[in-house]
């Protein structure tokens, strides 16, 4: 039986990140959920690149980028949004572009639904995870990748919410403020709109640097989503490859649909320390 109250909702701005949700999606279908899958696109993407999703089944609804001023769109275009707050612990592709990133927010337009999870593109379901639909507004896990000190932060790979026009109208007017900076795009942006987030274990949004950065946190028994930040597993050859290689095996076996492994059959990583 359907669930048509709830949606699980991602976001592709362009072919990669359609390659993304192809993975995404196809691995949400196979936990067996009743929600509906969501993507929401720009129109920078073909209506070619989008057919993969929509025979998987996604329902797919275009989303225009955000009104947003020509002082805030040249504060967060890529060029000098990575100047003025640079990425230090691994790189962003050539085709990210952190002002599209702000899209994301109108999911909470999405009003067919009581409530939605978010999933960036670049992540992978391993088990299922309807249980968030029971989760508040706002829900995310914690930005943890290279230590425990990272709990206090938020990472927006993944997240509850509550569509709401008003919540909406209420985004865009504190979105755009003057002078209105926005460090890490969409993130430090809903961070800062809901400060009282309520934190989801760190296994509901399992960064890929925590393979080798944290391996003794990473337990395939426990982990729901794997989020591939930074280098994408669809790069040929990225700075991550080697530490990344059994992370990477598996989003390509999702993407082709071709030799997916049991969960239970996955190794955790070796001590890297």
């Amino acid at each position: 039986m359907s669930d048509t109250r709830h949606a699980y909702v991602t976001l592709v701005t362009n072919g990669d990140y359609a390659m993304g949700a192809v993975a995404l999606v196809r691995s949400l279908r196979l936990t067996g959920t009743a929600a509906d899958i969501v993507v929401l696109h720009t129109g920078g993407v073909e209506a070619e690149v989008l057919r993969p999703l929509s025979e998987l089944g996604a329902r797919l609804v275009e989303a225009e980028l955000l009104p947003t001023s020509a002082e805030f769109n040249e504060r967060h275009q890529r060029a000098k949004l990575h100047a003025d707050a640079p990425f230090t612990k691994g790189e962003k592709p050539a085709f990210h572009t952190p002002l599209d990133n702000f899209a994301k927010l109108r999911l909470w337009q999405l009003s067919d639904y009581e409530r939605v999870v978010f999933i960036d593109a670049d992540a992978l379901v391993i088990r299922n995870i309807d249980r968030l639909f029971s989760y508040p507004e706002f829900s995310a896990a914690p930005n943890v990748y290279e230590s425990l000190a990272d709990f206090h932060r938020m990472n927006s790979g993944v997240f509850v919410a509550r569509p709401s026009q008003k919540t909406f109208e209420d985004m865009l007017a504190r979105l755009d403020r003057p002078d209105a900076f926005w460090r890490r795009t969409d993130q430090t942006f809903l961070q800062t709109f809901f400060p009282e987030w309520h934190g989801l274990p760190v296994f509901y949004n399992t960064l890929q640097y925590v393979w080798f950065n944290l391996p003794g946190l990473w337990d395939w028994n426990s982990i729901k989503v794997v989020h591939y930040q930074y280098e994408k597993p669809w790069q040929k050859d990225h700075p991550k490859t080697r530490q990344l290689r059994p992370l990477i095996d598996l989003w390509q076996a999702y993407y082709t649909g071709e030799g997916i492994p049991d969960s239970d059959m996955l190794e955790n990583p070796p001590d890297f320390a």
